[in-house]
C-alpha cells in the first residue's frame, strides 16, 4: 500500500467484529455494530503519540471510509481518538 495521510491524521483498519456470540447465535452482517477499534497503519506527519501498530479507540460516527487495493480503511483526525490500547 502506498498512502500516506496528511496533518494530524492516521490510516487505520477497523477490528473485526464476530460473526456468533458466546452462547453461539449467528450475526448476520448488516446487524452486527461496526467496531470502535482499529489498527493503525499509517500517520501523518503531525502526529507524535501514536505509531504504526497500536490499536486505537475512536469516537463513534468519526473519519472517512474508502477502499484501497480492495481493503476497506478509515481515516481518522487525530481528535478523534479517545486512545491507545
Amino acid at each position: 500500500m502506498n498512502f500516506r495521510p496528511l496533518g494530524e491524521r492516521v490510516l487505520v483498519k477497523r477490528t473485526e467484529v464476530e460473526n456468533k456470540t458466546a452462547s453461539g447465535i449467528y450475526i448476520p452482517d448488516n446487524a452486527k455494530e461496526k467496531p470502535h477499534t482499529a489498527e493503525v497503519v499509517a500517520i501523518g506527519n503531525k502526529v507524535e503519540d501514536i505509531k504504526v501498530g497500536d490499536t486505537i479507540v475512536f469516537e463513534q460516527f468519526r473519519g472517512t471510509e474508502f477502499k484501497l487495493d480492495g481493503q476497506e480503511y478509515l481515516i481518522l483526525n487525530i481528535e478523534n481518538v479517545i486512545g491507545v490500547m
